[in-house]
């Protein structure tokens, strides 16, 4: 899987302080089920709402395992609560639909050998000690909040994740 740039795969309308939410599939979607998806996100947006005013929105899967959802700041029409139910609602519709899980934050997803792997945070270290990841592997760090920080801060080396600070990386390989 080659990953292409994320700058050309996003909605290029929308500010940088646009909130982001990146939900990771357990497991990668079929093309079926990517283009599925795909149709009830844009049916999602399409008629996305906050105080009975529309939302510009945009939601699509992204490289098979990622459903990523923006949402432009408008200070005139910021999004309540509501509005960030109907996400997580239509989130927990798709984990029925597709037997799959959304909300597991315990599986961590790298970038190996141009391949999107994902690992139980539990058995990350020992991945590292192993030399199957390293300090510069790529990791898509799905606590981004901004369109900004999908664009800066969602693939990035695990040495600049904040996995480092919770992992023993090797001195030798920094």
């Amino acid at each position: 899987m080659q990953l292409e740039s994320l700058s050309s795969l996003l909605p290029a309308d929308f500010n940088d302080s646009s909130y982001a939410w990146v939900f990771q599939s357990n497991r990668p979607f079929i093309e079926k089920e990517e283009k599925e998806i795909n149709e009830q996100l844009y049916q999602f947006y399409a008629q996305w709402m906050s105080h009975g005013q529309p939302i510009k929105g945009w939601a699509k899967v992204l490289y098979r395992q990622f459903i990523v959802v923006l949402a432009e700041q408008d200070p005139n029409n910021a999004l309540c609560g509501s509005s960030r139910d109907a996400i997580m609602r239509l989130m927990k519709s798709l984990e029925r639909q597709y037997s799959i899980k959304l909300f597991d934050r315990m599986n961590l997803t790298f970038l190996v050998k141009g391949k999107a792997e994902m690992l139980p945070m539990n058995q990350v270290q020992y991945a590292l000690d192993k030399g199957y990841l390293t300090p510069e592997t790529p990791f898509f760090n799905n606590a981004i909040t901004t369109k900004e920080e999908l664009l800066s801060k969602w693939l990035v080396p695990v040495k600049d994740s904040w996995l480092a600070g919770r992992m023993q990386l090797k001195e030798s390989s920094l």
